[in-house]
């Protein structure tokens, strides 16, 4: 490399951009799958849940363009393509089409379990490695954490409970919640 930020050495760079890039590639997939839901879910409560995703997809699209750039600050180059997407994806594929607003939300609760999970992991992995951009990422999280718990306002019952609560997939998570 010849160029990364000032303080920080080549080794912990290289480490970090690859840190980086999967979760670039991950946001980059989470806004496709927020626009997916968003095109195709359907049903009573549409509207709400329709205009309630567009901002997800917004502030994701952005924290992808801050990863992206912080790739680029630390020597690295960003891939933001769709091979890039495929080539670090370990999670599946979205798996819902066209369907009612209880079962993208349930499905959608789990996309962002693993999703959360995963910054979270992020986290720990930069704490010895950089502050600045472990910053980035518990900044990222936080907001992520709360589009979550707006899915979730959505399907809990007064008590807590989530009818999707025993799902490990998106199918099961759709089919327990419609």
């Amino acid at each position: 490399m010849t160029f990364t930020a000032p303080g920080l050495s080549d080794a912990n760079a290289k480490e970090l951009i690859k840190i980086l890039q999967e979760r670039l590639s991950g946001l980059n997939d989470l806004h496709l799958t927020l626009k997916h839901i968003h095109w195709n879910v359907v049903g009573p409560n549409f509207i709400g849940v329709h205009e309630m995703i567009d901002p997800q997809v917004t502030l994701v699209r952005g924290y992808a363009d801050v990863l992206a750039e912080r790739i680029a600050t630390l020597g690295g180059s960003p891939r933001g393509t769709a091979r890039a997407i495929e080539d670090e994806r370990t999670w599946d594929d979205y798996s819902i089409g066209r369907d009612n607003v209880q079962s993208h939300l349930a499905a959608l609760d789990l996309v962002y379990d693993g999703f959360v999970a995963s910054h979270r992991s992020a986290i720990e992995s930069t704490e010895a490695l950089d502050p600045v951009t472990q910053d980035i990422l518990i900044g990222q999280t936080a907001e992520l954490e709360k589009f979550q718990w707006f899915v979730r306002a959505h399907l809990e019952s007064a008590s807590g409970g989530l009818p999707h609560a025993d799902s490990h997939t998106e199918r099961q998570a759709a089919a327990a919640a419609s």
